[in-house]
């Protein structure tokens, strides 16, 4: 069976574009993702399009929206994913699962998403449409009122933590300052992310704004080959393990402190890699509010549960730690337009395995971790990445 491999990839800057939507944000960064590969549009055979929308746009049947940036695709079958959160990952898999089944040798996987021009409370309304709406639909503050309420059920649980949740915030925003393309470079600290005030308010229950992702523009571009066709080009990145898992969507239905899926997901990928986490370089993890991350260390098996907090205080997952977790920034620092979202995060993490991070460079980078979710950990998206050319 062909194995599919990343072969080029290019990424917008992410924040407030002038781009008025995702047709202009995708046209801007097609060309380049084709050079980064070394192909041509012609050369194209599938594309695969993930993009969330649910009311962020009146246009929506965006997968043929791509074609407009090039004639040359023109009659390229093109398929939109939505996978809430996950929804870029979804799009890759989708692609990877076209290559490898021999129905194609190249593929583009274009993620994106135009949220920064609808008002704040209604993007908070559209994303809640991603939770059990029957339940959690009347959350005040929208996905943050829903990691609120777990972060005060951890608290509850394990005793207060908001220190460890503002470690990770100055760490990612930290490193986000070495990423060209995120919405916030600045380096806040730990004392002003620790501390509730005017500019850093409680958000929703424990979380303050630092503690909460960005609300972001922007578009992430993968190119996709097989094997034989990748030997061929200037760089590949394989898949050492790829896995979806999902979880019950209700949060009422389980425990969301354990994220079972997200913990089976990181336990298949590893087994089917034949690694353990240990041999990771890096990981690109789902930071969409500090206490999913710490939630995340102990998903991944860094730390037993309860005790995620011990993994940012003993500096493990800091750039210079053991294990470097979200190099780039993170969705905290780099910013989160859903649909762009894991496509981005799979670029972050072949920018460093192919020598090609800059400033964001984790030395002797092999292998890289890639963990996305959609929803609270309801769509559960496991990627182990490595260099092979």
């Amino acid at each position: 069976m062909p194995r599919a491999q990343i072969v080029g990839w290019s990424h917008s800057h992410f924040g407030k574009a002038e781009e008025p939507d995702t047709e202009s944000l995708i046209a801007s960064i097609l060309a380049p993702a084709l050079a980064h590969a070394g192909i041509g549009a012609e050369d194209v055979d599938g594309i695969f399009v993930g993009v969330f929308n649910n009311g962020f746009s009146r246009q929506d049947f965006q997968a043929a929206l791509v074609a407009l940036a090039d004639d040359a695709l023109r009659h390229v079958p093109a398929i939109r994913y939505e996978n809430a959160c996950a929804t870029g990952s979804a799009a890759l898999y989708g692609a990877m699962d076209f290559i490898e089944s021999g129905r194609g040798r190249i593929a583009l996987v274009v993620g994106a998403e135009k949220m920064t021009a609808t008002p704040t409370a209604q993007v908070g309304e559209i994303l809640l449409g991603a939770s059990y709406v029957r339940e959690e639909a009347g959350v005040p503050a929208g996905f943050a009122g829903l990691f609120g309420q777990i972060a005060a059920g951890y608290f509850q649980r394990y005793g207060d933590q908001s220190d460890a949740l503002a470690m990770i915030a100055a760490k990612n925003h930290a490193n986000g300052l070495a990423n060209p393309y995120a919405h916030m470079r600045k380096d806040f600290g730990f004392e002003f992310c620790n501390t509730p005030s005017d500019r850093n308010p409680l958000v929703a229950g424990p979380l303050r704004r630092t503690d909460c992702s960005l609300v972001s523009d922007g578009a992430a571009i993968l190119v996709l080959a097989d094997e034989e066709t990748a030997q061929t080009l200037t760089r590949a990145i394989g898949f050492r393990a790829r896995v979806q898992t999902n979880d019950f969507l209700p949060m009422s239905k389980r425990d969301v402190l354990a994220m079972d899926g997200a913990r089976l997901a990181w336990q298949r990928a590893l087994d089917d890699a034949g690694l353990a986490l240990a041999d990771l370089t890096l990981v690109e993890t789902h930071d969409c509010f500090t206490v999913a991350e710490m939630l995340e260390y102990e998903a991944m098996g860094l730390a037993a549960p309860g005790q995620g907090h011990r993994v940012i205080r003993e500096g493990i997952t800091r750039k210079d730690g053991r294990l470097p977790v979200n190099p780039s920034g993170g969705l905290k620092s780099k910013g989160h337009p859903i649909g762009a979202t894991g496509v981005s995060m799979h670029v972050m993490a072949a920018m460093q395995l192919a020598g090609e991070a800059g400033d964001m460079t984790v030395p002797g980078a092999r292998l890289a971790g890639v963990f996305n979710m959609g929803g609270v950990a309801v769509a559960n998206y496991c990627s182990i990445l490595e260099r092979v050319k």
